[in-house]
């Protein structure tokens, strides 16, 4: 499957019907997500893997892995109606995507989530709660050796500290996350934000 008809496929992802602005509910925009996709398909990270996404929302990542072939792809979410939401796109689109109901900061919880050859993330951005980001980084060490997640742009160097003795940045990739006017505190019908894909591999021992 090629770029632009992966991009296509993922215009049809229904997103959240009732966004919270604490959670940072914003719909992954399809050009992003197949640009994230589309790089690890090309790296050998999706296709006949087992691929887990991290606060999978409306299930826009997972349903692209599972287009590019993936062999299994879980998402792990803790809202029952966006995971609700995810299975209509699921079955709209003609894939299987298996989600699990756990919150990803919650050591018990994470427990219930299984290893993964690459996981795809959208973490939150720490915008309206501080270090949103670091339970979702932390996870995605501890269940597979690949990482590629959306981060706010300059987010390279907090993550090299961050995650410094267990992985290291392969790839950084700047790219734009297009948020329309949701909730009462934006005052643009529309703003651009810059971000960057950023790629981590897990340090083995």
């Amino acid at each position: 499957m090629k770029l632009r008809k992966l991009e296509i496929l993922l215009e049809k992802v229904a997103g959240f019907e009732n966004p919270t602005p604490e959670r940072e509910q914003y719909q992954t925009p399809a050009p992003l997500a197949a640009r994230l996709l589309y790089t690890a398909y090309l790296a050998g990270d999706i296709a006949d893997l087992r691929v887990l996404e991290l606060g999978s929302g409306t299930g826009i990542l997972g349903i692209g892995a599972a287009l590019l072939g993936a062999a299994e792809v879980i998402g792990v979410e803790i809202d029952e109606t966006a995971i609700r939401i995810a299975e209509k796109n699921s079955l709209a689109l003609g894939v299987d995507v298996h989600t699990i109901t756990a919150d990803v900061s919650s050591e018990t919880e994470r427990a219930l989530i299984p290893p993964a050859d690459t996981i795809i993330m959208n973490p939150p951005f720490g915008a309206q709660i501080a270090h949103a980001d670091r339970p979702f980084i932390d996870a995605a060490l501890a269940k597979a050796d690949v990482i590629y997640g959306i981060f706010n742009a300059g987010s390279k160097e907090f993550i090299t500290h961050y995650t410094a003795g267990r992985a290291e940045i392969t790839s950084v990739i700047a790219a734009d996350f297009s948020i329309p006017r949701m909730f009462f505190f934006h005052t643009d019908d529309r703003r651009d934000v810059p971000v960057e894909i950023i790629v981590l591999k897990r340090i083995e021992y």
